[in-house]
């Protein structure tokens, strides 16, 4: 293999009183030649192809289980616990409602209130045992019952609550 490249300069000097332009032509020849002592790989040893596994999975994220990290405004704690009252709340508002006919404000007034601080205890403490040891509702979920789902019925029941409470408010007597 032979190469030729063509180098073109131009050169400018200058004297004292006297301007003079010089172009200068230059070749370059480069010469290669194959190295005869470099010999192929033989195919009698084949080369090991590099195994590629992934790598291990990163350790699960530590959880806190800090009093104050649990009932934190973004914890795990609050909405969840908020939303379970809220469906027992709901649930058992109408099916009182059906039964008694008696409003929400009355069933308040009418001993309602020591049922409710008695379950909202029962039930926070029950939610906050698991979450003092660890255990996240998002690890137990599978299936239909997922933590979402939970979360969702939480929000409507608690919308729905406000929302009966509010709606027999304006009206001035139960929704049913």
């Amino acid at each position: 293999m032979a190469a030729t490249s063509v180098f073109s300069a131009s050169l400018t000097t200058t004297q004292f009183q006297k301007k003079t332009n010089i172009t200068t032509f230059r070749t370059i020849k480069c010469m290669s030649q194959p190295q005869d002592d470099i010999k192929p790989p033989s195919s009698a040893t084949p080369t090991p192809t590099p195994i590629n596994t992934p790598p291990p999975p990163p350790p699960a994220p530590k959880v806190s289980t800090k009093f104050s990290d649990l009932l934190a405004f973004s914890g795990p704690a609050p909405e969840r616990i908020n939303g379970r009252l809220a469906m027992i709340g709901f649930v058992s508002a109408l099916a009182v409602e059906l039964t008694n006919g008696q409003d929400l404000f009355t069933q308040v007034s009418n001993g309602g209130l020591t049922v409710f601080v008695g379950t909202s205890v029962v039930l926070t403490l029950a939610s906050l045992v698991p979450l003092f040891k660890g255990v996240r509702a998002e690890s137990k979920s599978n299936g239909l019952m997922t933590s979402d789902a939970e979360l969702w019925n939480g929000r409507f029941a608690m919308l729905g609550l406000v929302g009966l409470a509010f709606t027999e408010f304006v009206q001035g007597s139960p929704l049913v």
